[in-house]
């Protein structure tokens, strides 16, 4: 079972099997890293994850924190810390369990993350050339030459505080993040 919750993790960073002809990093991505204070807040939530790809539902739980100086993320599975992430808006420090696959990307977690939860404006001055950021309401789509590459949905203000439903298109899967307890 163990394997099939770190399974989550491999299905959000499979994205590197993907590949992707045009001028992003290597994996495809677009190489987001905001620093922790762009967040303009500082909380710490307990969260489930669930992703959802090629027919396939895998789940696993998480902490996080942020601050302006930071970013912690530790992700659990049956108790048992497969992840760990640091970001101090200059360094990003990963861990992952010896049983992840290798494709798991710290880096990518931190996108996903930052997408679903900065500010839109913060969001939009990092992206590359060529990329835009959209949001109505609460909904946020991420676009490249005018192609809608994800779209984020949220169920409450704020952003982290409730449920969040990231579709990331070009990689074809689903990431809902549901907010147990939140703190500030």
């Amino acid at each position: 079972m163990l394997r099939s919750l770190m399974g989550v993790l491999a299905a959000l960073l499979v994205l590197d099997a993907m590949g992707c002809e045009n001028s992003l990093p290597r994996s495809g991505r677009i190489g987001l890293k905001l620093p922790p204070s762009a967040f303009g807040a500082s909380v710490s939530v307990q969260q489930h994850l669930t992703v959802d790809r090629d027919g396939r539902t895998d789940e696993l739980d998480a902490a996080l924190e942020i601050d302006p100086e930071r970013v912690d993320l530790v992700g659990l599975a049956l108790g048992q810390r497969v992840l760990a992430l640091h970001y101090d808006g200059k360094t990003l420090e990963t861990w992952r369990h010896p049983m992840m696959p290798a494709e798991l990307r710290g880096e990518d977690v931190l996108e996903d993350l930052q997408l679903a939860l900065w500010p839109a404006e913060e969001i939009g001055d990092g992206l590359p050339a060529g990329w835009r950021i959209e949001e109505n309401g609460r909904r946020r789509t991420i676009l490249e030459n005018d192609a809608t590459v994800t779209v984020i949905q949220y169920s409450t203000q704020p952003r982290w505080s409730g449920t969040v439903e990231l579709e990331n298109l070009r990689f074809r899967y689903r990431l809902t993040i549901r907010t147990a307890s939140a703190g500030s």
